[in-house]
């Protein structure tokens, strides 16, 4: 059967994650359901990487052996006529036998959004973290930089996952600023269970002054959870690409 490649957007603020889960609404559990009825069958689905709850994404990709039952072409037009309104296939494709959405991808990118205002964005509040305390950016900026490039970060890896090595490469991290809103870009090989959350805590931290930019780079050497800031909250981060 053909094997497929096919792109999601989604709001996680309703779900419990992209994973399934036994009691608990999930993106793969709607996406399977949908899917299944679809095409009359059981479709299981891979992802690139499983998003926590309230986590959105951008573009996500799943894989999936089905039969050629419907043009790839229409494929999105039939799902999307059938998925929730917070969950969109933006594009599908037939991919090479053997394509697996996890272990094929080379890189993912992120994004994390702060809003920094005095008062928060109502309209953005499920997308962003709302710190109303001011932000030192160039320090956080300076302590992003001791964190880019190939390092163990077993400092900011949470409890609950089993992996053969801590060891990934961030290739950019970077800060910028746009009126209130403070954006985390991050692009790396691989990221750890809620790695991106604990970095963007910790950066957090460094921009209230807690913490120096030196400290996060004896954090990250110590491998040691406990010295490092507490994770941010989920709504501000977004699975924007996966690169294969």
């Amino acid at each position: 059967m053909p094997v497929y490649k096919v792109t999601l957007a989604y709001d996680g603020t309703d779900y419990h994650g992209f994973q399934l889960q036994a009691n608990a609404l999930t993106i793969q559990q709607r996406l399977e359901e949908t899917l299944s009825f679809l095409y009359k069958s059981k479709i299981r689905v891979e992802a690139a990487g499983r998003t926590d709850a309230g986590v959105h994404a951008r573009g996500q990709v799943v894989s999936f052996t089905a039969p050629a039952l419907i043009p790839e072409k229409q494929l999105p037009v039939a799902l999307n006529g059938l998925l929730p309104r917070d969950l969109v296939v933006l594009e599908a494709q037939e991919a090479p036998q053997g394509f697996s959405a996890r272990r094929d991808a080379v890189a993912k990118v992120y994004t994390y959004t702060i809003d920094n205002g005095v008062f928060p964005d109502v309209l953005r509040r499920r997308y962003t973290w709302h710190i109303d305390r001011h932000l030192d950016l160039p320090a956080m900026q300076e302590a992003a930089t001791y964190l880019q490039g190939k390092h163990d970060f077993k400092a900011f890896q949470s409890a609950g996952s089993k992996v053969k090595t801590t060891v990934r490469t961030l290739f950019n991290l970077d800060l910028t600023k746009q009126e209130q809103f403070i954006s985390l870009y991050y692009k790396g090989d691989g990221f750890l269970y809620k790695m991106v959350r604990n970095i963007t805590g910790t950066l957090v931290e460094v921009g209230k002054g807690r913490l120096s930019p030196l400290e996060v780079a004896r954090i990250l050497e110590s491998g040691s959870r406990r010295q490092a800031g507490a994770t941010a909250p989920p709504e501000g981060l977004c699975l924007e690409k996966v690169l294969y």
